[in-house]
């Protein structure tokens, strides 16, 4: 008789320390269940998982770190737990695994092997951020990152603003915290007066600033201070 595989457990985790309200109580419950995780960073998730009120001391839990630079020989040394029945919690850094995440790696590799993935509720930025720009949720686009370098990032962002005009879509892009404020001083140098660009940052926290304007409005009201705040841009 074939051994019955374990399941995949996409778990979502707050966006940010101070808002752990985000996460729904049948996926605390869920995490209070499993013994083995993939994680992003093994110190954020043991934090997220003592939170989650574990019933386990935490040194007996078992949890093996994905990055960008993680050897694809490793993706299946990972997923072994579930071909022999134990059920597996996969989470990011902050937000939804699998989403600008390398989780998706993961993910993809379990639809091969035949382990269901389970994905669950939870504080997604990109959505969050959409949601409150108030430009077009039927259509849009996430960029992911886009170029460190001056010259380039303008060439960009250029491009997808005649992406949001032409197709009247949305253009959703991020970018590491230290460089938030590159990205704004590009937008403002780079895009037309009556182009929409939507700020925002902190999403779900105490902190959390959302606003969308017309590129000459930013320029006569600059932005709340963006360094080292998580921040989500939006064109349209």
């Amino acid at each position: 008789m074939q051994q019955q595989y374990g399941k995949l457990f996409l778990i979502p985790v707050p966006l940010g320390e101070n808002a752990p309200q985000t996460i729904p109580i049948y996926v605390t419950e869920i995490i209070r269940q499993l013994d083995y995780f993939i994680v992003e960073r093994a110190k954020t998730a043991r934090f997220f998982i003592k939170a989650a009120q574990h019933p386990r001391p935490l040194p007996e839990l078992e949890l093996v770190e994905l990055s960008e630079h993680t050897k694809e020989s490793e993706y299946r040394q990972f997923l072994a737990p579930a071909t022999q029945g134990r059920n597996i919690g996969l989470m990011s850094e902050a937000g939804c695994p699998g989403v600008a995440d390398p989780g998706a790696v993961v993910v993809e590799l379990a639809h091969r092997q035949g382990i269901q993935v389970v994905p669950l509720v939870g504080p997604s930025s990109i959505l969050l951020a959409l949601m409150g720009s108030g430009m077009n949720g039927q259509k849009f686009s996430f960029q992911g990152y886009l170029s460190a370098k001056k010259q380039d990032l303008g060439q960009q962002l250029k491009r997808l603003e005649q992406l949001a005009q032409k197709e009247n879509s949305t253009q959703i892009f991020i970018e590491v915290p230290y460089r938030n404020q590159q990205i704004v001083e590009a937008a403002l140098k780079n895009l037309a007066p009556q182009t929409r660009l939507c700020i925002a940052v902190d999403l779900t926290l105490p902190t959390e600033f959302i606003q969308t304007r017309k590129i000459e409005e930013w320029k006569r009201n600059p932005p709340v201070d963006l360094h080292k705040r998580p921040a989500i841009f939006l064109l349209g």
